[in-house]
């Protein structure tokens, strides 16, 4: 099986975890939005120096030696995790009780192996490990328990267990299921401990090691997908782990503010194992008070634009102003501009400024994108959600595509660029609006599929690869357009949860005809 890397798998004579902190890079992995992965990859590689960058679906894994602070700063990933295994797809069979073994055996290892990975978590979570903490613990705490010390643990397990809610379930980046395992009753844990081999020492210190190990508390997140979602659900792999790591490590299980998460994804790419480094997502910034666009997304539009010191950037339809806060936290060097209609938005939009403390960086207007009041070719940069769908009320928001087309060509200056997220229906409709007839059909051009366009997925590192989850970049000559002005500079298919949505940029090549 493919491990991820050297040291997170602890074997006689190789470098464990521990060491792992100070002799090289860790190895990680970070969770994407469908469509963001390759804007992740070269993120890491930029911002972090990352090595081994590996993208799949949903998941970028790479190596770095950077610390906390710095891996924070990651912007289009969704949630980051330390990686402890890396393996291929488990063989499915229709023996459950096998394919739970061989899962459970991903996850239990050697109790100086946990003591090892705790031991990195903690490091990496600024934490110094004070006496009586989980880092410093004798190794014998984390020993299978024998039947006296199960007996104590397991009432302990139970008044804990009794407030735990049975099941909670969370909708994950990529649509999938991540559910925490249902609670572990008395009778399950005492039933799967009787089965461990007794631990020999048994001396007066027996109550004050229970403690000790009822001191650390864990939770187990499962995603599962593919073929064995068929056989297995993850409330039972998770609960099978669970009921493992309690009889194996003597920890205590608790799905509301565990001490540790253990993040189990099993699919028909990969198995793979890890710790989050952090509580909450990379994606919740703590600058935005009021939750608009996803960040990432936004981000990701934002690192599009190409900002440079001192240009003006303006979004149009800015609503709570996402796509300007990430802008000027990322490029502060710029001058932002939102407009909207809607005294609501504005509102918001100002409190979340207020909030990032970018007052002297973002101005806003009320005025309608169709009719700005703004002089003509006087910004660098437009970048904007167009709002769509039922949220937002619009019924007729293709009709209304060509008149902010038409203003947004207007106020960009020759030269700059635009950057839009829109709908399915949206695409279909911009397609219409800057293909003339007798041209390759817009779904072929969007798509990359078209003979006359080149197509080619965002650069990560000078390394472009052939597509993006199926949607390529196009280049059309200007005589196919009704805008003539702008010339489509990429199409990236991405997704807002439920719904699928794309960023076409364009870049404005001469003045707008009249």
């Amino acid at each position: 099986p493919a491990g991820p890397g050297p040291g997170y798998r602890h074997r006689a004579g190789s470098a464990g975890p521990a060491e792992m902190l100070t002799c090289g890079p860790g190895r990680y992995f970070c969770t994407a939005g469908r469509g963001l992965e390759p804007f992740l990859a070269r993120e890491v590689r930029a911002r972090l120096g990352a090595t081994e960058v590996d993208c799949v679906s949903g998941k970028v894994f790479f190596s770095a030696a950077a610390g906390p602070g710095e891996l924070r700063k990651l912007r289009s990933g969704e949630r980051l995790f330390l990686l402890l295994k890396k393996h291929r797809p488990l063989a499915v069979s229709g023996n459950k009780g096998k394919m739970l073994h061989e899962i459970k055996s991903l996850v239990i290892e050697e109790p100086k192996y946990w003591l090892d990975i705790i031991s990195v978590w903690r490091n990496l979570h600024g934490h110094e490990g004070k006496k009586g903490d989980v880092v410093r613990e004798n190794p014998l705490v984390l020993k299978r328990k024998s039947e006296e010390e199960t007996n104590t643990a397991s009432k302990r397990q139970k008044t804990e267990q009794e407030r735990e809610v049975v099941s909670e379930e969370c909708q994950v980046e990529a649509g999938e299921r991540c559910v925490v395992p249902e609670r572990i009753s008395d009778q399950e844990c005492q039933t799967e401990s009787n089965t461990s081999s007794e631990d020999p020492s048994k001396d007066s210190g027996e109550n004050h090691t229970a403690n000790e190990q009822l001191s650390f508390s864990f939770r187990v997140s499962c995603r599962c997908s593919g073929a064995i979602a068929k056989i297995l659900t993850s409330q039972e792999i998770g609960r099978a782990i669970g009921i493992a790591l309690m009889k194996q490590c003597g920890w205590r299980a608790d799905l509301r503010d565990p001490d540790l998460e253990i993040f189990v994804h099993l699919n028909d790419i990969h198995s793979v194992v890890g710790i989050p480094l952090f509580r909450l997502p990379l994606a919740n910034r703590e600058y935005i008070k009021t939750v608009g666009l996803r960040s990432t997304v936004a981000w990701t539009m934002a690192s599009l634009a190409e900002i440079h010191a001192g240009a003006l950037v303006l979004d149009p339809m800015c609503g709570l102003g996402t796509i300007l806060l990430e802008a000027a936290k990322e490029w502060p060097e710029a001058c932002y501009w939102g407009a909207d209609i809607s005294d609501s938005q504005l509102e918001g939009a100002d409190v979340n400024i207020r909030t990032a403390g970018l007052m002297n960086k973002i101005e806003l207007l009320k005025a309608s994108v169709k009719a700005l009041p703004l002089p003509s070719e006087s910004f660098d940069t437009v970048i904007s959600d167009i709002p769509f769908g039922k949220k937002f009320k619009i019924r007729n928001d293709a009709q209304l595509l060509p008149d902010i087309l038409q203003e947004m060509e207007r106020v960009i200056r020759v030269g700059g660029t635009i950057v839009l997220l829109l709908s399915q229906d949206l695409r279909k409709c911009m397609d219409d609006l800057t293909t003339c007839a007798g041209s390759d059909s817009p779904e072929a051009i969007a798509d990359g599929t078209s003979e006359t366009a080149t197509a080619k997925a965002p650069s990560v590192d000078g390394n472009p690869s052939s597509v993006v989850n199926g949607v390529g970049e196009s280049f059309l000559s200007s005589r196919q357009r009704r805008f003539g002005s702008l010339v489509p500079d990429g199409v990236y298919g991405v997704s807002l949860g439920k719904t699928e949505a794309f960023i076409y940029k364009y870049r404005k090549i001469s003045a707008a005809r009249n």
